[in-house]
């Protein structure tokens, strides 16, 4: 598999592609469902628009200071296991009750966690914004399930030969975030310093964090 790390647009809104590029068959087919919902007067274009400036200005780094926070405080990273809207909401995160429910995994010395939509792309895009092309490819997709160690291998973090690998597919209702493992010699890091070690990949499982 050819993994391309880059996080690239899922959806363009209507008027978002230049002027010199035809909308893609999935922007044409979003277009008239969103001209057909405001037609029926379900929602207005202006709720759309919210919604796609709110998703836009989500970005791993969200994510990033969530990780750094549940490293550096273990009382919080003990209610973001058990609670994570609760805990996201002490840092000004606040769930819609209409968002798929959260669930955070921590990955461990003898545990790591891969991220995987098995039927599209379902992502924790509350926290990390929009999913890499990578992510929605029908190869990762594939080989995710079938070949976890493999993938991780070619993202140049393959896990340890001792440790379990347990591959999370996320649905419609149910959206994932990995824990990655706090980097050694990190003690004498702020907050601030350790989210920058903190991926978008290492929240999917497909890397660690980085190393200072």
């Amino acid at each position: 598999m050819t993994t391309q790390h880059t996080a690239e647009s899922e959806h363009n809104h209507a008027g978002a592609a230049p002027a010199d590029q035809p909308l893609s068959e999935v922007a044409l087919r979003s277009v008239a469902i969103e001209a057909l919902l405001v037609d029926k007067g379900i929602i207005s274009a202006a709720a759309v628009s919210r919604q796609v400036d709110l998703m836009d200005a989500r970005t791993p780094a969200d994510g990033a200071r969530v990780v750094a926070r549940a490293w550096v405080d273990p009382d919080f990273k003990t209610r973001l296991l058990d609670n994570p809207s609760s805990a996201l909401a002490e840092m000004g995160f606040e769930l819609p009750e209409e968002t798929p429910h959260l669930a955070v995994v921590e990955n461990t010395a003898g545990l790591r966690h891969l991220v995987v939509c098995t039927l599209c792309s379902c992502y924790p895009r509350m926290l990390l914004g929009r999913p890499p092309d990578w992510y929605k490819s029908l190869a990762y997709r594939a080989r995710a399930v079938r070949t976890p160690r493999a993938v991780m291998a070619e993202f140049g973090a393959a896990p340890p030969t001792d440790a379990e690998v347990r591959v999370l597919d996320s649905t419609a209702d149910l959206r994932y975030l990995v824990l990655p493992q706090r980097p050694p010699e990190t003690d004498g890091l702020s907050e601030d310093e350790l989210a920058q070690l903190v991926t978008r990949d290492s929240m999917i499982g497909v890397t660690p964090a980085l190393n200072p």
